[in-house]
């Protein structure tokens, strides 16, 4: 009897979205099925899974302990967020090569089903970074009688979401700082930034808003430029190890001695980058605006505005809140920015009372005789005139301590006769 032989091994998810792309979050079932397909009868003694989450960092430093002896120090850490195994066929051991407990699956294609819940507890973002990673993945091991064991293994994303719409994440961040350049014993005049942006978290596509103001009061030519970075730390016994990456960065125009630049909502846009990363106790992926000065020799002037790079999107009610906040904050002095001198006149008096409502309103309003009897005096006239008099022109203001006009006198006791 000829054995058959297997033609492939495959996993797929049942995806949660239309993408087709398998992405889950913590508290999530993910599900799916291994796909078998064999050419002819084989016989077998376990088809497993084994689904896997975890962090994990390595690297090495190079340390000289004399002047002929070096060796290189490794560090690794590593976390666990859950270990999941199943066994779809089979029994759970299968280190013997006995022919009992075989199953026989004949010629063709089977698939079979696996569901597993992650944990509710926060899970990292998946994450590739140059001295660590964040990975989740569900591998599947065929076990033969006499033969290696077929193995394939198949990653799927997990997001810990982060919901920019907090009020921690939704305050606008600013900052000045100021330089100023010495050569020798001359001193030249400062170098001033300020800068602020509408809020602190953002979702990858979004374009963030800066508004500045660069004053060069030295003798140099300057350049005033923005910058988002990503900085990734990874932490292993007792030490870290950072790296800093450049994700996005615009350019200012070149500022002469004495010039001022204003930046009235500058578009960065953010490029397609992994959520900031800030529950891992040994990876941290965070990200931060720099809007800085370029200063031929000399250190740049600099700034650092922090930022969350989130999953959830701004809401609708979140961004009409936002922009509106962030439209009032930035015409503050913080930036230089004046109010203008002369805000709008209202409309004049003739433009919202026409002569015609004027006249008909001195007609009179009740078919009392009594009570029209008592006001056919000159009193009546004068408070309907009143009712429709114009207020004062909006250039005139009240001299500081007049007082106002009281509401008492549109409430006048009228002596009317006894019925």
């Amino acid at each position: 009897m000829v054995l058959g032989k297997v033609k492939s091994l495959t996993i797929s998810f049942d995806c949660l979205n239309d993408s087709n792309v398998p992405v889950y979050s913590s508290g999530d079932t993910v599900s799916g099925r291994v796909n078998l397909e064999v050419t002819g009868e084989i016989r077998v003694k376990s088809l497993k899974i084994h689904a896997r989450g975890h962090a994990k960092v390595r690297w090495t430093e190079s340390r000289n302990a004399g002047s002929n002896t070096a060796y290189t120090q490794n560090y690794t850490e590593e976390v666990e967020y859950f270990n999941h195994k199943d066994v779809l066929i089979g029994q759970e051991r299968d280190d013997d090569n006995s022919e009992e407990g075989l199953h026989t699956i004949h010629s063709g294609r089977h698939e079979y089903a696996f569901s597993f819940e992650l944990p509710q507890t926060p899970l990292a973002t998946s994450f590739e970074g140059r001295h660590g990673s964040v990975r989740y993945w569900v591998k599947a091991e065929l076990h033969r009688p006499w033969l290696l064991p077929v193995k394939l293994k198949k990653e799927f994303t997990v997001f810990e979401h982060i919901d920019i719409n907090t009020p921690s994440l939704l305050s606008p961040q600013a900052g000045t700082k100021e330089k100023t350049l010495c050569c020798w014993f001359c001193t030249s005049g400062p170098i001033s930034l300020s800068a602020k942006i509408e809020r602190k978290g953002y979702t990858p596509g979004e374009s963030i808003q800066i508004f500045a103001e660069i004053e060069n009061c030295s003798s140099r030519m300057v350049v005033p430029k923005a910058a988002i970075y990503q900085t990734q730390a990874f932490y292993a016994k007792g030490k870290m190890k950072e790296v800093k990456q450049l994700v996005a960065n615009l350019r200012g125009e070149s500022l002469s001695s004495g010039k001022t630049e204003t930046w009235n909502g500058k578009v960065l846009k953010i490029p397609p980058v992994s959520p900031s990363i800030l529950d891992c106790s040994i990876i941290r992926v965070e990200y931060s605006l720099m809007v800085y000065v370029d200063i031929p020799g000399a250190m740049d002037l600099f700034l650092n505005l922090p930022l969350v790079i989130g999953t959830i999107p701004l809401h609708p009610f979140g961004s009409r809140t936002s922009s509106v906040s962030s439209q009032c904050s930035m015409n503050m002095n913080w930036l230089g920015l004046t109010l203008p001198e002369r805000p709008e006149a209202p409309p004049s008096y003739a433009e919202v009372v026409t002569e015609e409502q004027r006249q008909s309103s001195l007609a009179p309003l009740a078919a009392c005789d009594d009570f029209e009897r008592a006001l056919q005096g000159p009193l009546f006239a004068y408070i309907q005139e009143f009712r429709f008099l114009p207020p004062p022109l909006y250039s005139e203001s009240l001299p500081p301590g007049t007082p106002l006009p009281s509401y008492s006198l549109l409430f006048l006791e009228l002596d009317l006769p006894a019925s």
